[in-house]
Formats: structure tokens, C-alpha cells, sequence
């Protein structure tokens, strides 16, 4: 299938399958594939973020299922509470799992820092959502909003032809309009050409 994302300045890309296979104007992408599929996106199209605290954010801290509410709210779960948790694989890679849902609805396509319990392991790489090295920890406190951290906000390199089809947009008029609203606004990303995050 072959999909052309627009945002509202009139910048574009072609996707087909995981790949960009072209970047432009969306009057130029569509003149040029005009059976392809259209996707207009109020707001920004951007290369994604990338989020510094990838192994704090997932195998440091439990994501409540939201049938948890009452006993431990919907926010993240750290230090003395998340230590009392019984905790085992199973419950790992579902916190993973809703934890990486999170970070896509941020507009991360990336974390930096690898995983190291098996079971977020393998939440990591069934979504598609990319894994970068680092050296050492960034310190601060550890946020799914790469603009609420100590440090400025880093988005993946710039998409081109031949780029993975990895990405995000944010309804905002601006960048910097984002970095002041945050990666909240978010409305859609996406991942290995799929659509992953969409704001309803």
C-alpha cells in the first residue's frame, strides 16, 4: 500500500511498506502517485523524538493496566512503590508493552539505552520502535515528554528517500509551538510504515 502523509504547512512523504520513497510538497507527491492513498494530519510532520530514558522508562518503571486504577492510579509506578510490587515476566512485558504505547503517543519512534529484562526485550522489538546506544546515564528525571526532561528535546535524523518509515506528528503551528505545549500533542506516529499512534 502505498500512503502519502501530509501535514497542514504542505510537506509530505511517500510510504510504501517500512520505506520512504519520496519527500516533498504534497502537490508534488500526489501529481506523482496519484492512486496512492492521502493522509492529511493537522499540525507538524517531523522525524519523531527521541527519548533519552529508555531503559528507566521500561525496565525501571511499571505502567498500571488500567484495571489497577483504584489500587495504583494511572501514573507510572517508581521506586519504594514499584519495588513492593510482586513482579514477574508476564507482568514486565505487559507494563512494556503499555509503557511503549505511551511513548508513541509522545511521538517517540526511539529510545536511547538498551533493555535488559527479557520480557521488555521482546515488547521492544515486536513494536518496532527503535533502540539507540548511549553512554552512561542521562540523569535528571525520567519523562515519556522528551520537552519536560533537563535537556533539550532530540528528534530522529531527518526523513529522506530511502529512510525508514518512522515518524510523528504533532498538532501544533510550529516547532516552537512544540516545544513549548510538549510532546502531548501528539497526534499520530508512525513505526516500520505502520500507523502506531493515533490520536482519537
Amino acid at each position: 500500500m502505498l500512503t502519502i502523509h501530509a501535514d497542514s504547512r504542505g510537506r509530505a512523504l511517500t510510504v510504501r511498506g517500512e520505506w520512504i520513497t519520496a519527500v516533498g510538497s504534497l502537490a508534488e507527491l500526489t501529481a506523482g502517485e496519484p492512486r496512492a492513498r492521502v493522509r492529511e494530519w493537522p499540525g507538524i510532520l517531523t522525524p519523531g523524538l527521541l527519548n533519552l530514558y529508555g531503559p528507566e522508562l521500561l525496565d525501571g518503571t511499571y505502567h498500571p493496566d488500567p484495571r489497577e486504577a483504584d489500587a495504583l492510579g494511572t501514573a507510572p509506578v517508581t521506586g519504594d512503590a514499584l519495588a513492593a510490587l510482586p513482579m514477574d515476566d508476564a507482568r514486565w512485558g505487559a507494563s512494556a508493552r503499555r509503557g511503549i504505547q505511551r511513548l508513541l503517543a509522545h511521538g517517540t519512534v526511539a529510545v536511547a539505552g538498551a533493555p535488559v529484562r527479557p520480557a521488555v526485550i521482546t515488547a521492544v522489538l515486536r513494536s518496532g520502535l527503535g533502540v539507540v546506544g548511549r553512554l552512561g546515564e542521562p540523569g535528571g528525571v525520567p519523562s515519556l515528554d522528551p520537552f519536560a526532561g533537563p535537556f533539550p528535546a532530540e528528534f530522529a535524523p531527518d526523513r529522506e528517500p530511502g529512510s525508514a518509515a518512522r515518524f510523528a506528528v504533532f498538532d501544533v503551528r510550529d516547532e516552537s509551538e512544540l516545544a513549548e505545549r510538549g510532546a502531548g500533542t501528539c497526534v499520530a506516529t508512525v513505526v516500520a510504515g505502520r500507523l502506531v499512534h493515533r490520536r482519537r
